[in-house]
This record gives structure tokens, C-alpha cells and sequence, in this order.
């Protein structure tokens, strides 16, 4: 294979002190893209050289990178019709080597104990205070109060881990499982704040296609219309369609990244907020 003849060759090249053939070299590997990222990190295991760690570090962190700007660019262009997919390509950008079948076996464990206990006559009341009870009560989920600006609020593993996360973070979940069950239950893109909608599906012409609303941060509560314009009046905002209507899956995304980007200010992570705001770009199109 002389691909690999190569890819050693460049790796062999990537601690020369000369910056103009290391750029060169860096371009080639990438160029090859994730083929070489096991070669890198094999040498990254053999050497003791800090320049070529951190040097090698940065290509596979590139490679990794560039993988999540076409994941999110091919899920947004075929759609965005998956919200957990999204919420995984997000994921990928902290963890790029997670293994996401057993994210996606934790939330269908969950949906499992949930569906034990449906009943066909359940109302939309009963079937809410179901998943409330198994979410909350007896997997323990809660929202992440005392730290609620860490970054790791954002990524799914580590909230289905710690069990704590934010507003966003929480309604996903909560959402997907819903959504698996039949059960009409969509994001709804409140000023600070994210809360559920219980879709109305006998009723077109109820207001804001609505049911009720939940607020998964707070252990699932119900809540009406009227709590909704409460809240807008604290925040001395006027009601518009959009902070009663589910909203689209890319909008809940591109809330995720607004969340990091802001965690990571906080932090004064500047690379991470650069890269975050080119994935922003990515979802910036047609945006209201």
C-alpha cells in the first residue's frame, strides 16, 4: 500500500524544526483525513517529544473537526429531521471518539421502562406524569442548578452520566423519548429559557397548536398559555408566534452551540468559541 509508504514517511517529518516542511507536511495529512489518525496517534504513544505531541494533537484535532463541520452540514442540508442525530454531531465536537450506539441504548432504556407502564387509555395528562415519573423519580434526572454554565450541560453523554444537565439538554431527551413513544411532545424556543410543547393533534385550531407546555429543567412541570405571557412580562418582552410554537429541530441546534459558546467565553476558551462560531455559520443560513 503506498499510501502507507507515505503516511509514514510524513509522520517520520512531523517534529522537523523547519516550519515551512511541517506546514507542508501538516497539509498533507490532512488531506488524508481520518486513514491517518491511527498512524498518528501510534506515534504520539512512541515519542517523548512535547512539540511533536502537541503538533500531532492538533492534526487528528482538525481532521476530527472538519468530520463534524460535513456531519452537521449533511444533517442540516438532508432536513435536520433527526433532533438526537443533531444533538450527536454537537457531541462529537468534545467527543469525537465516544461510542454513540450506547448513548442511543441508554435513551432507548429508558423509552423501554416508559412504554412497560402506557396504557392505551391514557390521556395526554397521565401519559406526561408517566414519563415524569420514570425520568425523574426513578432515573434520577434532574437540571444541572449549581453549575449551570459548564459546557459538559451541553453534551449528551455527559448528562445522561451525571444525570444533570440544562434546559436544552433535558428537553432533548425528554423529546426524543417522547417522540419514540408517539407521544407529540416538541421543543418551544422561549427567551432564556427552553421549555416542551404537548402538541394538540385533535385540535388544529387551538392556539399555538398546543396543548400544554413542560418544563423538563424543573422534573417536568405542566404549564399553561397564560404562564408563558407571565413569564414574557417579567422579562418585559412582547409576545410573538415564535415563543408559543414548537420550533425547528435546527433552531434547538443552533441553540446548543449558542449555549457553548457562551460557556466556553466564560472559560476564555477563544479556540473553542472560534471553531463553535464556524459551526454556527454552518446552520446560519435561512435563520429569521
Amino acid at each position: 500500500m503506498e499510501n502507507l509508504a507515505e503516511i509514514s514517511a510524513l509522520v517520520k517529518l512531523l517534529d522537523d524544526p523547519d516550519e515551512e516542511i511541517y506546514q507542508h507536511v501538516q497539509q498533507r495529512l490532512l488531506e488524508y483525513g481520518n486513514e491517518v489518525i491511527i498512524y498518528l496517534e501510534s506515534a504520539w504513544e512512541q515519542s517523548l517529544d512535547t512539540l511533536l505531541q502537541e503538533r500531532i494533537e492538533n492534526i487528528v484535532h482538525t481532521i476530527q473537526f472538519n468530520n463534524v463541520k460535513e456531519d452537521l452540514n449533511l444533517w442540516y442540508q438532508s432536513g435536520a429531521f433527526d433532533l438526537l442525530q443533531g444533538a450527536l454531531v454537537i457531541n462529537r465536537y468534545q467527543y469525537p471518539d465516544l461510542d454513540e450506539q450506547a448513548i442511543i441504548n441508554q435513551i432507548e432504556d429508558i423509552k423501554r421502562e416508559i412504554w412497560i407502564g402506557m396504557q392505551h387509555e391514557m390521556s395526554s395528562i397521565e401519559k406526561i406524569k408517566l414519563i415524569n415519573h420514570v425520568f425523574y423519580n426513578q432515573y434520577g434526572f434532574s437540571g444541572n442548578t449549581k453549575n449551570h454554565h459548564d459546557p459538559q450541560n451541553s453534551y449528551l453523554n455527559q448528562v445522561l452520566e451525571s444525570k444533570k444537565g440544562n434546559q436544552i439538554s433535558l428537553a432533548i431527551i425528554y423529546a426524543t423519548l417522547a417522540q419514540k413513544l408517539d407521544i407529540p411532545v416538541y421543543g418551544v424556543n422561549l427567551p432564556q429559557h427552553f421549555i416542551l410543547g404537548y402538541i394538540d393533534e385533535s385540535n388544529a385550531e387551538k392556539e399555538y397548536g398546543v396543548l400544554f407546555y413542560i418544563n423538563a429543567f424543573n422534573k417536568g412541570a405542566i404549564f399553561g398559555k397564560h404562564d408563558v405571557d407571565q413569564f414574557l412580562r417579567q422579562l418585559n418582552l412582547e409576545p410573538q408566534p415564535g415563543f408559543y410554537s414548537p420550533c425547528s429541530n435546527t433552531e434547538i441546534i443552533r441553540r446548543i452551540i449558542r449555549n457553548l459558546i457562551s460557556a466556553y467565553e466564560n472559560l476564555g476558551a477563544a479556540d473553542k468559541v472560534e471553531e463553535l462560531k464556524q459551526l454556527q455559520e454552518i446552520l446560519a443560513e435561512n435563520t429569521i
